[in-house]
């Protein structure tokens, strides 16, 4: 009895430590598993589809004033390099006449592309464009009558050469602006006008009656120039002049003094001489007397 007593709580010890061992172990054999997310199937990797292809955006083109009247009569679209001086003579106008039809605070700031009105607001649709003019006269000599009488009859002196017939229009009693040769004959594609020779100094006088509405060296290839208007129609011009002797919105009479001939913005002294029919160039040989 004394050795059940002493070897009972040794088995007690020994079969607790076996319990818990068993519990170990038990505990150890589960297994344990990380928590799963549910997700659906992969589906097949799908590059996303480039945009439409689309035009660069277009840059923003400001509208300039005027530009619903381009190409109408009346009206003048800007070129690189144009002036208000040059558009009044293209358009036989005077450039402060245009920049005051159009609102133009400073007449220096134009832009290509610009669309200006170059006949007064009442002219609307009035003879604004050029208008082609005739070319030389030619003088023939009367045909013959088609009858057997005239062919028979005896010949007859040939009529004299006909004067070169003027419109009453154009007739402003036009003068020679200068007295010198003539160096260069109009070329509607080079010259524009007559070039004149003579020496620095000569006096150049107003080939007609009119207002002057340009004198200064503010046109490109024209030197010192003075721009004269005549009426709605006409306006002459010229350039190279070593001295002006008038101002702007003189009115001055045919035969006056207006300039001394010079080379400015040429090779040699001489004076380009224009006549311009409502802006277009015409041959001042047309015009002039003969000499």
């Amino acid at each position: 009895m004394r050795v059940l007593d002493t070897a009972l709580p040794r088995l007690r010890a020994c079969a607790l430590v076996a319990l818990v061992a068993v519990l170990a172990a038990g505990c150890a054999s589960r297994t344990h598993k990380a928590p799963v997310e549910q997700r659906q199937p992969a589906a097949a990797t799908q590059v996303p589809a480039p945009p439409a292809a689309t035009q660069p955006p277009a840059a923003v083109v400001p509208v300039l004033p005027g530009a619903e009247n381009a190409g109408k009569p009346g009206y003048y679209t800007v070129k690189p390099g144009d002036t208000m001086i040059r558009i009044g003579l293209e358009a036989g106008q005077n450039w402060r006449d245009i920049a005051r039809w159009n609102g133009l605070s400073n007449a220096n700031v134009i832009e290509v592309g610009q669309v200006l009105r170059v006949v007064p607001p009442a002219a609307d649709g009035v003879a604004v464009q050029p208008v082609a003019t005739a070319g030389p006269v030619e003088s023939r000599p009367l045909a013959a009558a088609a009858t057997a009488s005239a062919a028979s009859a005896a010949p007859s002196p040939a009529p004299a050469a006909a004067a070169v017939r003027i419109d009453p229009e154009e007739d402003l009693g036009w003068a020679w602006p200068a007295g010198g040769p003539v160096l260069a004959a109009f070329d509607d594609n080079k010259t524009k006008g007559l070039v004149i020779g003579g020496q620095a100094g000569d006096p150049v006088f107003a080939s007609a009656a009119g207002r002057v509405v340009y004198a200064g060296s503010g046109l490109r290839g024209y030197g010192n120039l003075v721009i004269v208007k005549h009426n709605a129609t006409f306006l002459t011009a010229y350039a190279h002049n070593q001295a002006l002797l008038v101002k702007e919105d003189e009115v001055v009479r045919r035969g006056q003094k207006i300039a001394e001939m010079g080379s400015t913005d040429a090779e040699r002294v001489q004076l380009h001489f224009e006549i311009r029919r409502q802006g277009r160039p015409i041959d001042p040989a047309r015009l002039l007397p003969p000499r």
